[in-house]
């Protein structure tokens, strides 16, 4: 004989499913933050891939989108390759998520090496061992993926901005194209800025290089773990550097003569000099934190982006775009720039 719940206790049991289920919809504002800031960058799956400067196993995301592994048959992806902030890793910085979702979208595929990780320590901060995980990471992923070694782009912000520029000056015929937001390239300069205004970064570039800037040994490092110096090296490349006309302002980790001088740099390497921005102009944008009157008019409108352009300027395959904003980061427009 088949028993059945009498009508209470049926009533009792959808009134706790409901009450669950209502619970599941109203959750508190500050859990659904939580929720949202732990969704993984699905579907990148986390690989590891053997250094061929240590021997050492090396993690990264990497996401190969459907049909395009490397026993498929078909037309060759894209790769996004998406270097990691300052003091994050290949999996928590900003905009991994993002660019994983436009990578999927655009059937692309996707790989955020760690390039030992934070920039705390000697092996971090694009030493010779970070700059050849890069190159290793892009290695493992054209043996998994079918790739389209004329589209493999590298975007980063901040301190993922310094590690492409380094990336683009020291293996320029890997990239197709590279984005950079608010990035530093000059790390003795950077050093000053950071102690001066008190912020965390100072004595992590210490334990990068060795100690602060001032003796030969250290000022080697900070010379050899930035990019400007060197940045002729990547005459050729499309680049575009975007940052903001109030970064280094208010908090802001980077001051904003960093882009200007490599924009500078990069305009003279490809051979236009009369692009180049007069100091006094570096000057009065990275103090005042605004556009100065006579360059006003070197602006343009572009569909899509989060923030309002108020300054751009072009040399060759190198484009400046100083938008409204801080330091921050626009993943979606830098990987459209691409296409």
């Amino acid at each position: 004989m088949t028993h059945r719940p009498c009508g209470k206790f049926r009533r009792a049991a959808v009134a706790r499913v409901t009450a669950g289920l209502f619970s599941l919809l109203f959750l508190p504002a500050a859990f659904q933050g939580l929720m949202a800031q732990q969704s993984p960058a699905e579907p990148a799956a986390e690989v590891r891939f053997k250094s061929s400067k240590d021997g050492t196993q090396q993690p990264a995301l990497l996401y190969v989108p459907p049909g395009a592994a490397a026993v498929d048959r078909g037309a060759p992806v894209p790769l996004l390759v998406f270097l990691h902030s300052w003091s994050n890793d290949y999996k928590t910085t900003g905009g991994v998520a993002e660019a994983v979702g436009e990578c999927r979208r655009r059937g692309w595929a996707f790989l955020s090496p760690d390039f030992r990780g934070v920039n705390d320590h000697p092996e971090a901060c694009a030493s010779d061992l970070a700059v050849e995980d890069v190159l290793d990471s892009v290695n493992y992923a054209k043996q998994q993926a079918r790739l389209d070694e004329s589209r493999i782009y590298l975007l980063g912000s901040s301190g993922g901005g310094h590690m492409a520029l380094v990336m683009a000056e020291r293996a320029p015929k890997v990239w197709a194209a590279v984005s950079v937001w608010v990035p530093i390239v000059d790390l003795a300069a950077w050093y000053q800025f950071s102690k001066a205004t008190g912020s965390q970064y100072y004595p992590m570039m210490e334990k990068c290089c060795g100690g602060p800037p001032g003796t030969a040994a250290t000022d080697a490092e900070y010379t050899k773990r930035s990019s400007l110096p060197f940045l002729a090296n990547a005459k050729g490349i499309r680049i575009a550097i975007d940052s903001g006309i109030r970064d280094g302002h208010a908090g802001a980790a980077v001051p904003l003569s960093q882009s200007l001088l490599a924009f500078n740099a990069l305009a003279r390497a490809n051979g236009h000099p009369e692009k180049v921005l007069a100091a006094e102009d570096i000057e009065f944008m990275t103090q005042e934190a605004r556009v100065p009157n006579h360059l006003a008019g070197e602006t343009e409108e572009e569909a899509g982006r989060r923030q309002k352009i108020v300054f751009r300027r072009t040399a060759g395959p190198v484009r400046l775009t100083l938008f409204d904003g801080a330091h921050s980061v626009d993943v979606a427009t830098g990987i459209r720039w691409f296409e």
